[in-house]
């Protein structure tokens, strides 16, 4: 599948299910991922932020990555989120990915330290020396501290050939315009989607070809249907399932987006468990607004 991979669609970062005791329950992973596929997602990202790939160990992470692409079986690409802080664990990782199966890669941006555009560029340059598959470019700097320049992106476009897409989670729709019209013209297909579930229809309308969607692990069929709709030519309808998920998406004012994601389908009926401590508290204020948005959007039939 990797060889003629078109990055487009909903793709849904899949939350990482785990038990009371915080170990990760890959056989309930397998449950959400027929889920997601079920309702009409087009690729699954193990190992994103949502997929709180952040807190797992490496061992925890390749037992992720293992589960997922076997248990997916083809059914949709595969995306492993490979990034480390380190050049060299990025490396080791990837590589592990791509012998797992795995169908590309999403590589975020090294946290903590921060580094210059010349850092990043040299970074994904070095990784994708060692690796045969896709690479799909991941910034969120809001998480990192290190924003991947328009211009950076596009070099590295243009320069290293398995580079072939990026997902924008700044949240900012001047950085994400920017990232499409310096990859515009590129001799090659770059893919680049929306990773702010909020911009996915304003993605696509700009040229974009989709979303990686936190929000698909709550509403998989909703969040599928905006790319679908589009491609259909129906905006107005891909418009009001954009605007949907705006009253649930407001409910992250209360805290981590990822921990308000796993209590969401928790609260629906899906037993995916706790977020990893410490980053698993919502407060009273904010459980009461989730259970009343979870409510209010049941009602209307979002699923």
């Amino acid at each position: 599948m990797s060889r003629n991979l078109e990055v487009k669609g909903i793709i849904t970062p899949v939350l990482t299910p785990m038990n009371p005791d915080e170990t990760v329950n890959l056989e309930v992973l397998k449950d959400q991922i027929d889920r997601l596929i079920e309702n009409g997602v087009d690729g699954i990202l193990c190992l994103g932020t949502t997929g709180e790939g952040y807190i797992l160990s490496e061992r925890e992470k390749i037992d992720v990555i293992e589960a997922t692409v076997n248990h997916v079986a083809g059914r949709v690409p595969v995306y492993a989120g490979t990034g480390c802080i380190s050049t060299a664990d990025t490396i080791r990782l990837s590589r592990k990915a791509q012998e797992l199966g795995a169908d590309a890669l999403a590589v975020i941006t090294p946290g903590f330290s921060s580094a210059s555009q010349t850092e990043l560029y040299n970074h994904y340059s070095e990784v994708a020396e060692h690796v045969g598959i896709p690479i799909i470019l991941y910034n969120i700097p809001v998480r990192t501290g290190n924003n991947l320049m328009p211009e950076t992106v596009a070099r590295l476009a243009a320069d290293v050939d398995t580079i072939i897409g990026i997902k924008d989670s700044s949240g900012k729709w001047d950085n994400l315009k920017d990232y499409l019209e310096k990859t515009r013209n590129l001799k090659k297909k770059f893919y680049v989607l929306s990773g702010n579930d909020s911009l996915i229809l304003r993605c696509l309308i700009h040229g974009g070809t989709g979303g990686f969607a936190g929000c698909s692990n709550v509403y998989p069929n909703v969040l599928s249907s905006i790319y679908d709709l589009f491609m259909d030519g129906k905006l107005e309808e891909a418009q009001a399932a954009q605007e949907s998920i705006e009253s649930f998406r407001a409910v992250f004012k209360f805290g981590n987006s990822n921990t308000i994601i796993k209590m969401a389908v928790n609260l629906l009926g899906y037993p995916v468990g706790p977020s990893r401590r410490p980053f698993n508290y919502i407060s009273e204020e904010g459980m009461l607004a989730l259970k009343r948005v979870l409510m209010e959007n049941k009602e209307k039939g979002m699923c």
